[in-house]
């Protein structure tokens, strides 16, 4: 396993960061092909015996019984300090914007709960899940802010926003003298690869790490036709690649060449290309084969012409999963940046 660290921050995470998301009880989530806690808890050792240090996980994920599976393992088979854990808040709800409760409230409720569930004093990494567009982004920042003066959390991330949203978010932390977004989650693979239009060069001038979610898009860059468990009884991840399956066909198939002719996995090749591009992607697990895949990608080389035969026949995307549903009319962009 090789390190690197994550942005301007001190943290030291490996180059594969852990995907959580498949962790949890699958009787009170959204998702039924998650793992209980004896089966996570066997990838996450195995996850650790390999080098991996750096754990994903969200509030969100089944009930919070994610945080809940990912602390318990993570307690018992590491040291607190050896391990980079992230997770996740999610935006105020309906029902706490009726109630009263202010941005502020709202996120310091939550990472007090991550933390119980997590059973942990702190996070090494909180990441602001998904935009808030009712919630002016200054009050989010000191909240932010709090958690780390406070000693709740290292350091802060954001995931599924627009470049201009980063690059205003810090611009006013820098301003405000507040915790700036060391890292960001977004959505990008070779099959999806829109975030190198603004966001790659926001993050390369400004040495925020990219850590993006669905590295391997939902299994279909594990395997040619894409006939993983979740590619077919997933609906969200449906949703996000099965409108584009045609043209990202022929990615696929040459990914499938390169495996071939390395006499390597799909997911190797596939994550290999990535790794070139960011930090540490997050790369779910749900079988120690899985984990291998990720491992071994670290390691493998292409060449330059290798990487172009992989890019070239990319065609333009539309966005698609949680960027596509979280977009407000215009008429309410400016509401954001009130205090």
């Amino acid at each position: 396993m090789q390190y690197t660290r994550l942005g301007k921050s001190d943290l030291l995470v490996s180059r594969i960061c852990m995907g959580c998301m498949g962790f949890g009880d699958p009787l009170t989530g959204q998702h039924r092909w998650t793992l209980g806690e004896t089966a996570s808890r066997d990838i996450i050792r195995y996850g650790l015996e390999n080098g991996i240090n750096f754990y994903d996980t969200a509030i969100a994920y089944q009930n919070g019984s994610s945080e809940r599976y990912v602390g318990r393992a993570l307690r018992e088979m590491a040291k607190r300090e050896d391990v980079v854990l992230a997770t996740k808040f999610l935006p105020r709800t309906a029902a706490q914007i009726a109630g009263g409760i202010s941005g502020k409230e709202a996120i310091a409720r939550s990472l007090d709960q991550s933390l119980q569930n997590l059973g942990m004093d702190y996070i090494d990494l909180y990441i602001y899940h998904i935009w808030d567009y009712n919630t002016p982004v200054i009050d989010v920042l000191e909240a932010l802010h709090t958690a780390v003066t406070a000693g709740k959390v290292r350091a802060i991330g954001i995931s599924n926003c627009y470049a201009w949203q980063l690059a205003k978010a810090n611009a006013l932390a820098e301003r405000e003298g507040l915790t700036p977004f060391v890292s960001v989650q977004s959505h990008y693979n070779l099959i999806m690869r829109e975030d190198e239009r603004e966001l790659f060069g926001l993050c390369a001038e400004d040495h925020i790490a990219m850590t993006p979610y669905s590295a391997l898009a939902s299994g279909r860059l594990s395997r040619k036709e894409g006939h993983t468990r979740r590619a077919t009884e997933d609906d969200y991840a449906r949703g996000k690649y099965d409108s584009t399956a045609e043209q990202d066909r022929i990615i696929i198939e040459r990914v499938a060449e390169l495996a071939e002719r390395h006499q390597v996995s799909m997911t190797e090749i596939s994550l290999a290309w990535l790794l070139t591009k960011v930090t540490s992607p997050v790369v779910g697990a749900t079988k120690k084969d899985h984990v291998d895949g990720a491992v071994n990608a670290v390691n493998l080389q292409l060449s330059p012409e290798e990487i172009q035969f992989l890019e070239e026949t990319y065609q333009p995307h539309v966005l698609t999963g949680i960027m596509a549903q979280n977009t407000p009319q215009t008429k309410d962009v400016k509401q954001v940046w009130s205090r």
